[in-house]
This record gives structure tokens, C-alpha cells and sequence, in this order.
């Protein structure tokens, strides 16, 4: 009996390619499941629940929203209070990076000096950087993508360990003082 399909050294190459194709399929598929998974995230997640309502209510795009944060005592002169102030960025459509979050210090205001200034002039009183963070994608603070920046001795912001506490710092400054802040617009 002979095979209409022809000899083996013919029909090789198809089977290879037959081969391929089903290895690659696969592959794909299994990726495709892996980053499906692999993205799922809390839905009480501050960061998803932060990105959502720009999403919403901003059409995922904030250029600078200004936000006062809580007053502290300043490490360095015993009795002094300072209050932290906030800058927020967010760009939907930014690969890396979409969210920004600046935080600055300043001498606790009276009364009459909020209802003076706006609060990107109490913001820019700050001068200089205490913190940033950026954040590209929902969950925990200090996955892959997200950035945290100290300043140096010399008040230039680099780049820092994500820690326990920088991850705390960021959820209070984002689910008590940010959202909040968006939430009242």
C-alpha cells in the first residue's frame, strides 16, 4: 500500500509547521490566562479605587490637583507643626508613570492664611520635595513600575527603597487625604 501523501522528506516540513503552529497557540493562550490572572486586583485597592474615579470623573487625565494633607511635629525643632501638602498628577493613557504624587511640607497655616492662598501657593511655599511617588499599575506600592523618591543631601530627589512604612505613607496620603479631595469635587 502506498501513501498518496507523498514521502517523509516532503511531508516534514508540514509537519513541523503543523507543530509550530499548535506550540505557539499554546504559548499565547497560556500567557494570555497568566496576564488575565496576574492582573486581577483588589477592587479595594487605593490605587484601583484612585485610578477608577479619575477614570470617571476626569476622563483619565488630572493635570494638578492640590491637596493639604495632616499636620506633624517637625522632627528637627521639638514643638514646631508642619502640615503636608500634596501635588497629584494622573495620565491614563501614560505607560509609565501614571499617577504622580508630590509631597511637600509647610509651617501650619492659620485660618486666615488657607483662606488667602490657593493651595498650589501654599505648595509652592514648600520649595522643595520631601517625597514622590509614581505608580503605574493598581496594588500594593513598590511593584514593578512604581518609583519612590527621597531627596539627597543636596535636595535632589532620587530614587529610594520602597519600605513597610513608605507603603503606609502612600495608602494615608492616597485613602485619607486624596480620594477624599476628589470625592468632594
Amino acid at each position: 500500500m502506498r501513501s498518496n501523501s507523498g514521502p517523509l522528506p516532503v511531508r516534514l516540513p508540514m509537519i513541523v509547521a503543523a507543530f509550530l503552529a499548535m506550540s505557539v497557540s499554546g504559548y499565547w493562550n497560556a500567557n494570555l490566562h497568566a496576564k488575565g490572572k496576574k492582573n486581577q486586583v483588589d477592587p479595594n485597592d487605593v490605587t484601583y479605587r484612585l485610578f477608577q474615579l479619575l477614570d470617571d470623573s476626569k476622563g483619565g487625565k488630572l493635570d494638578d490637583l492640590y491637596v493639604l494633607g495632616d499636620t506633624y511635629q517637625d522632627p528637627s525643632k521639638p514643638g514646631e507643626e508642619l502640615v503636608h501638602i500634596f501635588k497629584v498628577e494622573y495620565n491614563k493613557s501614560s505607560v509609565f508613570g501614571k499617577l504622580r504624587i508630590y509631597v511637600r511640607s509647610v509651617a501650619k497655616m492659620t485660618p486666615q492664611q488657607l483662606s488667602t492662598y490657593t493651595l498650589q501657593q501654599i505648595f509652592d511655599f514648600g520649595e522643595t520635595d520631601m517625597e514622590k511617588f509614581v505608580k503605574t499599575e493598581p496594588g500594593e506600592f513598590g511593584k514593578t513600575g512604581d518609583l519612590y523618591l527621597r531627596p539627597n543631601p543636596n535636595g535632589t530627589l532620587e530614587t529610594a527603597p520602597v519600605t513597610d512604612e513608605t507603603r503606609k505613607h502612600y495608602e494615608t496620603y492616597v485613602s485619607q487625604y486624596i480620594l477624599p479631595a476628589l470625592q468632594k469635587k
